[in-house]
């Protein structure tokens, strides 16, 4: 066993060594491969509790990034079994990444984006579901970037979801998302 091993807290924006795996503790933190002159690829998300294993896609030019001021441990020592389900949730993630990606119009990805971000990481009240990441929300840039759309799309639409009563500010730095997509758009 590993006598030291890496504990980082950095701010929303930061960059994690990819070639390591880390067990995030506090905030969320974002994979995407950059290819020069295209947009980022989103390869998954993942908060606390949670592993990620970069290492293990396998693919050049991944970059792992903090959404939110991040609390996150090295974990020197994994097994197998940690090695499996860390691939099978990123799997998951990326076959619903792919499914999103596909989604048209913009405003639907974006809104079943921030859905599955309600799915995954928010938290149930009587008014829907309250997504927060950390101590503010993502930025509009943030949110661009992980669903492969423009900053001024994801704002023209927010600001369209806020106006139809979709979407509101819970008054602590968090959205609350007051329909589920699949409600808005006929999904499953």
């Amino acid at each position: 066993m590993s006598s030291r091993c890496l504990r980082l807290s950095l701010r929303a924006g930061e960059t994690l060594p990819a070639n390591l795996c880390w067990r995030v503790e506090k905030g969320y933190v974002w994979l995407a491969r950059w290819v020069p002159g295209c947009d980022p690829l989103t390869l998954g998300v993942w908060g606390p509790g949670e592993m990620v294993m970069p290492a293990l896609i396998g693919l050049p030019s991944i970059e792992l990034r903090s959404l939110s001021p991040v609390v996150v441990v090295e974990e020197a020592d994994t097994t197998v079994p940690m090695e499996r389900s860390f691939l099978e949730d990123q799997l998951r993630q990326a076959a619903l990444l792919l499914l999103l990606s596909r989604v048209r119009p913009a405003e639907a990805r974006l809104l079943q984006l921030l859905d599955w971000f309600g799915t995954r990481f928010g938290t149930m009240t009587t008014k829907g579901v309250r997504l927060c990441f950390g101590e503010r929300p993502l930025t509009h840039q943030q949110l661009a970037d992980i669903a492969g759309m423009t900053r001024v799309t994801v704002t023209k639409a927010l600001t369209q979801f806020r106006q139809s009563g979709v979407l509101s500010s819970d008054g602590n730095g968090g959205l609350l998302l007051r329909v589920p997509a699949s409600e808005l758009w006929g999904e499953e």
